[in-house]
């Protein structure tokens, strides 16, 4: 188990930057990203303390991707813990938040019909910032450069909202596919995290709909 590592002031900065990037946005930041954000002359030396983080366990990086940063279980509940007041969704001994794990979805079906819950998991309650609705399984790696990689299970909220650069859920006709919004004034385009996909292009009068929010991600082996 990971425990209580000891994180200095500059490495708990980068944690809390990398959490709420992750409540924010679906993924977790770049190395540049917490560079600019924290006042770092260089990548280089968000990345020295990502490495210090690692060591202690807080988060796992994973190779070859800029946002492959990954938090363990356990390191979001103790964020949460020492930012939850003594009331509210995170308080210690609430019920368990119980969310479906969604498989395939069926063409022209709605995501959470039954036929395609493969199972229902019990998460920590508060492990995310903001409560999903149900966890949806990645298949591919079209969004790799995002940390979200096949097999992966991501968080998701459902609504029909978002806002440009984040990480939906999208239905396209018969099709759900996870990918980065961004919105122009003439077109919406569904941005891949890889580039080996290409952009999709929502042509006008084309079914779309957005099904979800991505508010988190986790892997298999923590709800093992």
């Amino acid at each position: 188990m990971l425990g209580n590592p000891k994180l200095t002031a500059r490495q708990q900065q980068v944690l809390d930057l990398i959490q709420n990037t992750m409540a924010r946005t679906g993924a977790p930041p770049t190395r540049a990203e917490i560079a600019a954000e924290l006042g770092f002359k260089s990548a280089n030396a968000a990345e020295e303390h990502l490495q210090a983080l690692a060591r202690k366990g807080a988060i796992e990086l994973v190779s070859g991707t800029s946002r492959g940063i990954r938090l363990h279980s356990e390191t979001l509940r103790s964020i949460h813990a020492a930012r939850s007041g003594p009331s509210g969704a995170g308080n210690p001994g609430s019920s368990p938040w119980v969310l479906p794990l969604i498989g395939r979805v069926a063409a022209g079906s709605p995501i959470l019909a039954q036929e395609h819950v493969e199972q229902t998991y019990s998460v920590e309650n508060g492990l995310f910032q903001h409560k999903p609705d149900y966890l949806l399984k990645v298949r591919g790696m079209s969004m790799r450069d995002a940390g979200i990689i096949d097999g992966d299970l991501l968080a998701v909220q459902a609504t029909r909202e978002a806002r440009n650069g984040q990480i939906i859920v999208a239905r396209l006709g018969d099709d759900v596919t996870v990918k980065r919004l961004r919105r122009t004034a003439s077109t919406i385009e569904l941005l891949p995290e890889n580039p080996d996909y290409p952009v999709i292009v929502v042509q006008p009068g084309e079914p779309f709909e957005i099904e979800g929010l991505a508010v988190g991600l986790i892997r298999n082996t923590m709800l093992m």
